[in-house]
């Protein structure tokens, strides 16, 4: 038998960029014609996508690792590089998807739904998409980006219309296997059910599904046997049903006493969805109470005794039994008309669309603030800054350069010079960290040199951090002063 498998860690990794070429085309009688290299390819996405023939999340539990494909490399001849390969991973409908620190992400309901857990890392462009009118030949292109990475929880919440609800062997089972074509296991011990069961009843031209939800006793909610890793699956439940136990021989034990029970670790309860995701607190939804085995002696004075308490709190009563179908038929049209109820007041909601946020014309895209674990320095915060840092080449003085202009195009420069950075000032975008030097004049118009070369990074008087290192070195006798050893 298959195994069943409600919540698994999955640990996802998009594919990296491919690297842009930095390429000159080369033919006879033009040696130098004029740069070619093509862009990176992306990386491939990681995709969860709602199937209906999924119903399970077995195949995660075994295989809780999941990487996409890496773009390929730009070429010569402007040849862009191949996209990666996107996974794509099916999931049941009913699936949550929440970050390590428990928010929901997304909630999946629907077949064809598909979230993007984990996106691709960018290309690099090549150095023919770099050209420029002051850079008629960049001897340089950009670095491909690395993958999304991250661990997210897969919570399965079954999509249930009417949750069955009811102490170990009180004939949940039984009933959904009566009720719909769902062949579940039955036995006569408490505990029999150790996953959800899901079946599809037909009740005239209204279709719906039921759920037996095991393992609930008092204490469940906080735990006690298995009703906190299975209340979980009422809260997308439209209709909850109380299966009572007519037959019970427990002491202590009777119809009101187990459903007041029952009913305190249902309000106990919070479910973790909000929104449209959610169908709000287990103690709001419409209640219908079961009384199954009929069929056993003394058990329809039993149920005379306590139907008229139950109908007083306003919830219909049903009196049946599992082993000889008696009562079933009302039942099923009962649960039917609830469910239809619920339809006609809750239609489904029509697909989102997605959403385009233009971003504001004075919106800067990035921040300056103090370094608090460094005097004297600063920390740049934005998503294209950051990003243009992990696309530089720092071995190219050219490449240097470009990251430099873009940064003062930006604004970057202006905004350290307002807030008082001085020269050498510790600069730290992403996980680089720069000295800081102004006189660099990043963003004009530059004086073409050798390929990969900036010849304004050589324009600086101030001594650099390895000068100083040596002048105190030699200040405190260790290296002399002529030879530098």
């Amino acid at each position: 038998m298959a195994k069943f498998i409600d919540r698994v860690v999955l640990h996802v990794r998009a594919g990296k960029g491919g690297h842009g070429c930095a390429s000159v085309h080369r033919e006879k009688f033009k040696p130098l014609g004029g740069p070619d290299g093509g862009n990176g390819g992306n990386g491939g996405d990681v995709i969860l996508e709602v199937d209906a023939n999924v119903h399970t999340l077995l195949d995660f539990h075994f295989h809780p690792h999941a990487k996409a494909g890496s773009g390929k490399p730009g070429e010569g001849g402007n040849r862009d590089g191949k996209k990666g390969v996107e996974l794509l991973l099916k999931v049941p409908d009913g699936t949550v998807v929440l970050d390590s620190d428990g928010e929901v992400l997304m909630d999946l309901v629907g077949v064809g739904n598909r979230f993007v857990v984990a996106k691709g890392g960018r290309g690099g462009l090549g150095n023919a998409a770099l050209v420029s009118r002051a850079r008629k030949a960049p001897g340089f292109a950009l670095l491909g980006e690395e993958g999304e990475t991250r661990d997210v929880v897969l919570e399965l919440k079954s999509v249930a219309d009417v949750g069955l609800v009811g102490f170990p062997s009180a004939g949940k089972s039984s009933l959904v296997s009566v009720l719909s074509a769902a062949k579940p296991k039955i036995a006569d011990y408490p505990f029999t059910t150790l996953v959800p069961n899901l079946g599809v009843v037909h009740a005239g031209e209204t279709t719906f599904t039921v759920a037996d939800v095991p393992g609930l006793i008092p204490g469940a909610s906080d735990g006690r046997g298995l009703g906190l890793d299975f209340l979980r699956h009422l809260e997308r439940c439209a209709v909850l049903a109380h299966v009572v136990d007519l037959a019970t021989l427990e002491p202590g034990r009777d119809p009101l006493s187990d459903i007041d029970a029952l009913e305190a670790e249902l309000a106990a309860y919070k479910p973790a969805l909000s929104g449209d995701a959610s169908l709000g607190d287990l103690a709001g939804r419409p209640r219908v109470v079961i009384l199954n085995k009929a069929d056993v002696p003394d058990a329809e004075d039993l149920a005379e005794l306590v139907t008229p308490d139950l109908k007083k709190r306003g919830w219909p009563v049903f009196l049946i039994s599992a082993v000889t179908h008696a009562g079933l038929r009302p039942l099923t049209f009962a649960l039917a008309e609830l469910v239809q109820q619920y339809r006609d007041a809750h239609p489904k909601a029509a697909p989102k669309r997605p959403v385009i946020r233009p971003i504001a014309v004075d919106e800067s895209g990035f921040t300056v603030l103090a370094d608090p674990e460094e005097p004297g320095g600063f920390l740049v915060r934005g998503t294209r800054p950051e990003r243009w840092v992990r696309q530089t080449q720092f071995d190219n003085d050219e490449a240097v350069g470009y990251l430099a202009d873009r940064l003062a195009r930006l604004g970057v420069e202006d905004e350290l010079v307002r807030l008082g950075a001085q020269p050498g000032a510790p600069v730290t975008i992403g996980e680089v960290t720069f000295e800081w030097e102004p006189q660099i004049t990043a963003g004009a118009d530059i004086v073409p040199t050798g390929r990969g070369t900036d010849v304004r990074l050589e324009q600086t008087d101030r001594v650099s951090a390895a000068e100083r290192k040596h002048a105190s070195r030699v200040r405190r006798g260790l290296v002399d002063d002529e030879d530098g050893e």
